[in-house]
């Protein structure tokens, strides 16, 4: 993959997106945060806490193919999936480092790909990082090789986590996707215990606020 944008320019992009009108700031808190956390730096992406900007409002804020993004109509409960055993900064905005989209766990389950990542020192990522990786660099999703953001799982009432895992592809347009949003990106979900030899895992190596 190719360096990330410089966080100035991070941070612009997410303004033109209104991202900072979704997570109740000023465009000028967020291009301040950029430029103290070092402007130019391209080893980092700056990501919105997911309760100032939920999954469900970004996805439709990717593009490809200039076509939006969307998540599927069988995840009404995306933003019920939460950082699960992750602790994210206490604060709105912060750093995520060392990102990587895990290609060679393709064709490997979640509960394979978890232990070997903690295994790593590398922890997943939660699903709103994943689509602020995508919003800075598209790149990332290319055909037949996305990725899950196992970091988010979703609590049952019953105490029991939800078997299915979030991911973030390229539809087919097949299905209830509809034709019209073939090649869009996609959030959608795949089961814990199924693997997908075109879905690696996103992960980081840290966080910072």
């Amino acid at each position: 993959m190719p360096p990330l944008p410089p966080l100035a320019a991070q941070a612009e992009h997410l303004v033109e997106l209104g991202v900072h009108e979704l997570a109740g700031m000023s465009a000028d808190e967020l291009r301040d945060f950029a430029r103290e956390a070092g402007g130019e730096r391209t080893d980092v992406l700056l990501a919105v806490h997911p309760d100032r900007a939920p999954a469900s409002a970004l996805a439709p804020l990717l593009r490809r193919a200039d076509k939006p993004g969307f998540v599927v109509v069988d995840m009404p409960d995306v933003d019920d999936f939460v950082p699960y055993d992750i602790e994210l900064p206490d604060a709105p905005l912060y750093l995520v480092a060392g990102i990587d989209r895990g290609d060679r766990m393709s064709n490997w389950s979640p509960e394979e790909a978890l232990p070997a990542l903690t295994k790593e020192e590398r922890t997943p990522l939660v699903l709103s990082e994943g689509i602020h990786w995508v919003l800075q660099e598209p790149e990332a999703l290319e055909r037949n090789r996305c990725f899950m953001t196992i970091g988010s799982r979703l609590r049952k009432a019953n105490g029991a986590l939800d078997a299915r895992t979030p991911a973030i592809w390229i539809s087919n347009g097949t299905g209830r996707d509809g034709r019209e949003r073939r090649d869009a990106p996609k959030v959608g979900w795949c089961w814990w215990g199924n693997r997908h030899t075109w879905l690696g895992f996103g992960s980081t190596t840290g966080r910072s606020a």
